[in-house]
């Protein structure tokens, strides 16, 4: 474990005098309606590299999705707004119910039922990437990149090239269907997946919860303490009890916390500040992630490709240093939060 450390000497800061806005609702937008959003941290993003390792997940903007995609086109200008833009407009004439969103630090993303395909430019070429394209039908074989895997597949698109527009309607539609629709309530869990028991989510409410890859917990998306305490009931084995010990831990320091379950994790934060830790459950370990790990004292093992972001992984039979966590957990509380 790491050695005990003091604390860092920082009094806490509120999130007006360092610019940070409080989490505005998080939404996506749809063709045949009023375009919403997702909101996104005013400070540098850190969406993509925050959670290693998770499962897809929404991510948040301060602009509506739709308008950050208009505003993406406008600022690639050229042959490549121009092939971005057109692109864009036959996937939603192909599924009014398309929804847009803006993730993975700026990447133009469409969605039914799942993704259905992603959006970037480069330098040489614009590329449609397909989220399960090797399961698609590709009669007019658009597909021309990433050819070697077994889940996606990509189009480049060159300068002076034209995708044929009913073809490619054709592959966007048959992407939707294969998302096909939501699962329905008590519908069996994906291959891969495994049901838990039900837990107690309040009195007399029971809920299944499937695990995920890793024994991760699937709970909806939702504030409060209640649907951590779900999450936590429903970690399997010995991570259960560290979960327990965490949330105690996390509690005890920080008597103001702030709860809520985001995709598939426990996240803690302060009003006002924002979200400052949260843990997930992988099949070995648990990992705790620091927001602003880099400014605890000191600054946790585990490091992200984010320079903001530092984990702290907690295996079976390590003897967890609650002195240390505590010390961590109470200088995290005290920074600007990370706002989703």
């Amino acid at each position: 474990m790491v050695p005990f450390g003091g604390g860092s000497g920082r009094r806490p800061l509120s999130s007006r005098s360092l610019g940070i806005a409080k989490p505005k609702a998080k939404g996506t937008s749809r063709a045949s309606k009023p375009r919403k959003s997702a909101t996104k941290s005013k400070s540098q993003p850190i969406e993509g590299a925050v959670l290693a390792g998770m499962t897809s997940r929404e991510r948040a903007t301060g602009k509506p999705a739709s308008r950050l995609i208009d505003q993406r086109i406008r600022d690639l200008g050229g042959w490549r707004g121009e092939t971005l833009a057109r692109m864009r407009a036959l996937i939603l004439e192909a599924d009014p119910a398309m929804t847009e969103e803006w993730k993975w630090m700026g990447t133009p993303v469409w969605s039914h039922h799942g993704i259905v395909c992603t959006g970037e430019a480069y330098t040489k070429v614009v590329k449609l990437t397909f989220a399960r394209g090797a399961r698609i039908p590709d009669p007019s074989r658009l597909f021309n990149s990433s050819l070697e895997g077994n889940t996606r597949r990509a189009i480049d698109i060159h300068q002076g090239e034209k995708v044929d527009a009913g073809a490619f309607k054709a592959l966007v539609k048959a992407a939707v269907a294969q998302n096909g629709p939501p699962a329905k309530a008590g519908a069996k869990a994906k291959p891969g997946a495994r049901e838990a028991k039900p837990i107690k989510v309040r009195k007399g409410e029971k809920v299944a919860v499937v695990l995920l890859s890793g024994g991760n917990p699937r709970i909806a998306k939702a504030d409060g303490d209640a649907p951590v305490q779900a999450y936590i009931g429903a970690m399997p084995g010995w991570k259960r009890d560290l979960g327990k010990r965490l949330d105690a831990l996390i509690v005890r320091n920080v008597p103001n916390v702030r709860k809520a379950v985001k995709w598939n994790s426990p996240f803690y934060g302060i009003d006002g500040q924002d979200w400052f830790l949260s843990f997930h459950v992988f099949t070995h370990y648990i990992k705790v992630t620091f927001f602003r790990g880099t400014s605890l004292r000191p600054v946790p093992p585990g490091a992200s490709k984010h320079k903001d972001v530092h984990y702290f992984d907690i295996h079976e039979g390590d003897k967890l240093d609650e002195a240390q966590m505590a010390n961590w957990v109470k200088q995290a509380a005290a920074l600007p939060g990370w706002v989703p």
